[in-house]
């Protein structure tokens, strides 16, 4: 068997025009345009890269783009102060302060100090309490754009055995949480699991979220599993020339293409979906601040 490559690229394009048509019938319907506000602090070049991208499809998508670049000596509590004045502002729906912050800052408060009803991360313990319970909230970005990828090749998930490998609050956790929702069998494995690579043959879908390059080798995919690689990782690439570098997933891709059915490449695959999902949750976020129904984008 040869996997399918899952496509995130494409499949992130086709939601944001989707999100591009649902912000028209937005604004001719009600009058208004989401608004979404990202804050930067300091210098950090991947998360300078990665703020211009999110603005640069705010705007193609048809939103307002607000952007706050702060220097790096930003003290915590004029940092808290802004985030405050953007929870007060009836323009505002999405507030999103760029991670990680300068080690003054204590980046747990400056999350819990936002909005949970602009918190487009998903971040807040509000809605993480809220996804936990299923009763709605805002999700985080990136377990939200996997749960799509996965669902674009299988739409029944119900019974599906699941094994996330990672448990962080931004990935692990709420991705497992995702796919409890959908009525799968869930493990949560992690650098403590006995068995690693058998735990993860018994799984019908197999998330990776650990930053650990090429971790997950290609025997311990089970025959005709969906495989999300959610790394992103940096390694040097002597074969390219000195000093060259590639990004590889946390899965040995050649590997583990050779078992599974469906497969996310890195780059291409997880990547372009958190963008625009962070985009739906802005959308979603100035229905719900007006008492509205979402679209269904």
């Amino acid at each position: 068997m040869t996997a399918t490559p899952i496509d995130g690229k494409a499949i992130a394009e086709k939601l944001r025009a989707g999100l591009a048509l649902a912000v028209k019938t937005t604004e001719a319907a009600h009058g208004f345009v989401p608004g979404l506000a990202v804050v930067l602090v300091g210098e950090n070049p991947a998360s300078q890269v990665y703020v211009r991208s999110k603005a640069k499809q705010t705007v193609e998508a048809g939103m307002r783009s607000i952007e706050h670049k702060l220097p790096d000596t930003t003290s915590e509590q004029d940092l808290l102060a802004l985030v405050d004045s953007l929870n007060r502002d009836p323009a505002i729906d999405g507030i999103l302060v760029q991670l990680p912050l300068p080690s003054h800052i204590d980046a747990d408060r400056v999350i819990e100090a936002i909005d949970p009803n602009k918190d487009v991360d998903g971040f807040h313990p509000m809605n993480a309490g809220r996804l936990m319970t299923g009763t709605g909230g805002l999700v985080p970005c990136t377990p939200l754009g996997s749960l799509k990828l996965i669902k674009s090749v299988r739409s029944d998930l119900s019974g599906l055995n699941a094994v996330v490998i990672g448990r962080s609050n931004i990935v692990g956790k709420p991705m497992a949480q995702l796919l409890i929702g959908e009525s799968c069998t869930v493990t949560v494995a992690h650098s403590r699991t006995r068995d690693l690579p058998e735990v993860c043959r018994g799984a019908d879908i197999l998330v990776a979220a650990v930053g650990r390059p090429l971790m997950v080798k290609g025997d311990w995919v089970k025959e005709g599993a969906i495989v999300i690689d959610v790394g992103i990782n940096r390694v040097d690439a002597p074969d390219l020339g000195a000093g060259k570098t590639r990004l590889v997933g946390d899965v040995d891709f050649a590997g583990a293409k050779e078992r599974a059915s469906a497969i996310t490449p890195v780059p291409g695959g997880v990547g372009p979906m958190t963008i625009a999902c962070l985009l739906a949750n802005t959308l979603t976020a100035s229905y719900l601040r007006r008492g509205l129904v979402p679209p269904a984008v």
